[in-house]
């Protein structure tokens, strides 16, 4: 039997609702959305908290002061939770191209970085789709894959929430790793352009989730994928005409900034 199809917030519901925050999530939630897409990061104690660059990001970061983080921002993994803690981050910087990107969103004044604790504490029947943040090309920028697993899975299990994590990655070798040293935790292998789905089929070594970039797709690469076992679950759909395109074609879920919209078509209401 086909599991049934999966809407993901992605950051939450970036478009409407501050990114990677619980004032976010929670609004997600309201909307009947039961898997949320986010990131982590750790911080110089240990702490995972959810952020999606590895730096404070400065269209969307102020300080205790107020001001906006001036480019390019602290590396997460150089602050401690507290210094984290801190930062406002519940409104996008006025006049910028982020912001001129989601002129939807709702600001939350107030609005922190949380804990993925916190998280899993906040959203107790939300599937929680976590995004390991390493960067081969710059491996002092954040703990190893390997590292940052082991505290994912230290989190989820101490919040009794393993069977309500997934964890997803562009860098493959957290996967790799999640693969052999936790074998029950579902898994979602990210690809950008030049993904395939026979390389996430000999990666993944069986059935999993495969989270390509939409536009990479078609129906026939979707028919090989799934031929090969996979789930195809696209990042990150906001347009709903690409969306119904890529319902047709077969597609077992999305992610998107935008679920007010996907949920009004028609396959999906």
């Amino acid at each position: 039997m086909k599991n049934p199809f999966e809407l993901q917030g992605h950051r939450g519901a970036r478009d409407l609702f501050p990114e990677n925050t619980i004032e976010g999530f929670l609004s997600t939630r309201a909307l009947g959305i039961r898997s949320i897409e986010l990131d982590v990061a750790v911080t110089a104690d240990d702490v995972a908290v959810v952020a999606h660059d590895v730096r404070l990001h400065p269209d969307i970061i102020r300080g205790p002061d107020g001001a906006w983080v001036a480019p390019p921002g602290r590396l997460i993994r150089a602050m401690t939770l507290a210094e984290i803690a801190a930062q406002d981050a519940g409104r996008l910087r006025p006049g910028s191209d982020y912001a001129s990107h989601h002129p939807r969103q709702v600001p939350v004044d107030g609005a922190r970085i949380p804990t993925l604790a916190a998280v899993f504490a906040a959203l107790p029947d939300v599937l929680i789709d976590s995004e390991l943040k390493t960067l081969p090309k710059e491996p002092d920028s954040t703990v190893a894959p390997e590292a940052m697993a082991d505290i994912v899975m230290q989190v989820a299990r101490e919040a009794g929430a393993l069977d309500r994590l997934r964890v997803r990655s562009f860098d493959w070798r957290g996967l790799q790793y999640m693969r052999r040293a936790y074998p029950t935790v579902e898994l979602a292998w990210l690809t950008g352009a030049e993904g395939t789905p026979e390389a996430v089929a000999e990666a993944a070594g069986g059935p999993a989730i495969w989270a390509a970039r939409h536009d990479t797709l078609d129906a026939a690469v979707i028919r090989r994928a799934q031929a090969l076992g996979l789930s195809v679950r696209p990042w990150t759909v906001n347009d709903p005409q690409r969306a119904a395109c890529l319902l047709d074609w077969g597609i077992d879920g999305l992610c998107t900034d935008a679920p007010d919209l996907m949920l009004q078509l028609p396959g999906l209401r």
